[in-house]
């Protein structure tokens, strides 16, 4: 399944779920509606009260059934709402529910550093934002990705996880969570909370009307027996509720189990190594802890862990997750069923649990080798124009070959500049930086505007590394911004407005909107700021004029007169349904976020055709130059489509 199929399969499974609930609280509905009749007619204060199948049914009325519908619902969707807005800060807050604690991104504890080298790699080879990374303190082999998209999406890990695996059992296992991000399964999963929360409240009404008995005064006319039937409709209500929790627990398993397989075949196709996460796996069965969790919060947020996080009691139907033994069979089919940790016989055993890494991360071992040939001439290698159609058709399905690239990348940033990412106020000063212009008049000009409304500590900053970040190749200016993104999260609401107030600055200094300027300035809004593009629902054919301007400005970023122009865009025609002519509007940067903001809400499957005809516009001279490249990812991301990096034939030859 590639990206673009699975983010339509779980907008349509979304809407599945609508339905199972629909009628899961018309079933709330119908049966409360008939403890409600039971329980008035037994409240009736007959002499004789008897229960009959005629006596409730003339209790029932069309009064009674709205009634009953208007409270229920009213129960259900202000439950749900309430926990979802308990959740609105996306992974952090299922994170810090379960007691994680985020990992400082200048940490010296070797497990912790690990797993942030872990993260970042394949952060930059997926094309997706670098997540932040909790840690929660539990013995338990496990993980889980957290989030409402890849903009506010965590990684939590278990301090059991990181103590015993090895490097590449945590990338089998950080792949494995990568892929729930990708394939928008953490929108599905905190929806499920929600939904689960809502019908679970009226189990917990009940619960509330059998407590509020215990202060319910005794005597009265002996014929009153409305604390028997208070009594008998709190206990029911309660089992209507907890059965309907049941049920829909039996539904977020089944689609857990489902999307667990999945996971744990594109971890294989991320890493190219089943045995990562197939040996993670066999280290859970192995562990004395497994992969159970205490914290409270662990079985309403059972379906995001990697491993099954709570036991199972009398039936396997609950089960959030496969056997563990069917899991290691399909990502290791030659396992013997012995929980013991075995490698090929030709892999060095070389990488230890709770080994320092080298600072790249990466000394031995021939996929090491390959990385180290890579990182000397990749990244100034020439990119054809097959590069731009593999990186679409790897969308959501990076491999082996753009990991290795984005280690590359991670040993050729110098590591003052990766120091300097990794903390808020020398972040936003690596921002600054890549605003500046080339331009010593421009600079100055910039400069000079900036001393006045920057933080002296960030300015001072900005003045210490500006100049290397000057430097720096094209193609490391993006994975640079990713890398800065944990670190520009921490920001407060203060902090960000006044860092937004800063770039908009140095961008309107020279009175003029670059290109460059405009894409890094909605990358960074696309990432830090709420998102909210509405329902995905359009087609290309309703937004014709916003795909000629996207284009048209795509084509004459990278040519070089008015023939090369047309000729772009008339490669990228053969891909669209419609026809395409030069705009003279491509300077109008306003014209430019409203155009892809609309299309931003294109439907999942209309954005590759979309993708496809930019690829052709770039690459139709048969090379891609390096901010092209830049600038098509970029665009890629505010399509909320995560692009790997562009591949050169020097890098597909080198990791064959």
């Amino acid at each position: 399944m590639d990206f673009f199929t699975a983010q339509e399969h779980a907008r349509r499974k979304t809407w599945h779920l609508v339905v199972l609930l629909v009628l899961a609280v018309l079933a709330l509905v119908a049966v409360t509606t008939l403890v409600v009749a039971i329980a008035l007619q037994l409240m009736s204060g007959a002499e004789q009260t008897s229960l009959s199948a005629q006596g409730v049914w003339s209790a029932l009325s069309f009064q009674l059934v709205a009634g009953v519908a208007v409270g229920v619902l009213a129960v259900v969707v202000l439950g749900g709402l309430f926990k979802q807005r308990q959740l609105s800060g996306g992974g952090r807050a299922v994170a810090e529910a379960l007691g994680g604690r985020e990992i400082n991104l200048t940490t010296h504890d070797p497990d912790e550093r690990r797993i942030l080298n872990v993260v970042e790699e394949m952060a930059i080879a997926s094309g997706t934002p670098v997540p932040s990374v909790y840690v929660v303190e539990e013995e338990g082999i496990n993980a889980f990705a957290a989030g409402y998209q890849t903009s506010d999406a965590v990684i939590g890990i278990t301090r059991g996880t990181i103590r015993n695996l090895t490097r590449e059992e945590l990338q089998g296992v950080v792949a494995h969570e990568f892929s729930h991000i990708l394939y928008g399964d953490m929108r599905l999963n905190i929806r499920l909370v929600s939904i689960l929360h809502g019908i679970l409240l009226i189990g917990l009404l009940g619960g509330t009307l059998l407590r509020s008995m215990r202060y319910r005064r005794a005597g009265g006319s002996k014929r009153n027996n409305s604390a028997a039937v208070i009594l008998g409709l709190g206990a029911a209500l309660m089992v209507v509720g907890y059965a309907g929790t049941f049920f829909g627990n039996l539904i977020k398993s089944a689609v857990s189990r489902q999307r667990e397989y999945l996971a744990d075949a594109s971890a294989v196709q991320f890493t190219r190594n089943p045995y990562g996460i197939g040996n993670a796996l066999v280290k859970i069965g192995s562990h004395s802890q497994g992969s159970y969790l205490k914290a409270p919060q662990t079985a309403e947020f059972s379906h995001l862990f990697f491993g099954q996080g709570i036991k199972l009691g009398f039936t396997r139907m609950m089960a959030t997750h496969p056997p563990l033994k069917e899991r290691i069979q399909r990502v290791m089919p030659d396992w013997d069923g012995r929980f013991e940790v075995r490698w090929p016989p030709q892999h060095a055993d070389h990488d230890a649990p709770g080994s320092v890494d080298n600072e790249d991360d990466s000394k031995d071992g021939s996929e090491d080798r390959s990385d180290a040939k890579l990182s000397r001439g990749t990244l100034a290698a020439v990119l054809t124009a097959a590069s731009a159609q593999t990186a679409i058709s790897a969308i959501g399905q990076p491999s082996q070959r753009h990991l290795a690239q984005a280690r590359a990348t991670l040993n050729a940033l110098p590591e003052r500049i990766k120091t300097a990412a990794q903390e808020p106020y020398t972040a936003r000063a690596l921002i600054y930086a890549l605003l500046l212009s080339d331009e010593p008049s421009v600079r100055e000009q910039q400069l000079d505007a900036l001393q006045q409304i920057a933080l002296p500590d960030t300015y001072q900053a900005l003045m210490d590394i500006g100049s290397d970040v000057l430097r720096l190749n094209i193609e490391l200016r993006l994975p640079l911004v990713e890398l800065a993104l944990p670190a520009l999260k921490l920001l407060s609401v203060d902090q960000a407005q006044h860092f937004r107030l800063c770039m908009e600055q140095l961008i309107n200094a020279d009175g003029h909107v670059s290109l460059f300027e405009w894409a890094l300035y909605q990358l960074l809004l696309n990432n830090l700021g709420e998102k909210n593009s509405g329902l995905a629902h359009l087609k290309l054919s309703d937004l014709q004029r916003e795909c000629q301007h996207l284009l048209s400005v795509l084509a004459a970023a990278g040519q070089d007169n008015s023939e090369e122009i047309s000729a772009a865009l008339n490669a990228a025609e053969s891909e669209l349904p419609f026809a395409l002519s030069a705009t003279d509007e491509v300077s109008d940067m306003r014209a430019l976020s409203l155009a892809v903001e609309r299309l931003r809400r294109l439907k999942p499957l209309q954005k590759p055709v979309l993708l496809q005809a930019m690829a052709r516009c770039i690459e139709h001279s048969g090379h891609i130059r390096p901010a092209e490249a830049e600038l098509f990812r970029v665009m890629a991301d505010i399509l909320d489509c995560p692009m790997p990096p562009l591949l050169s034939d020097e890098l597909s030859s080198a990791v064959k």
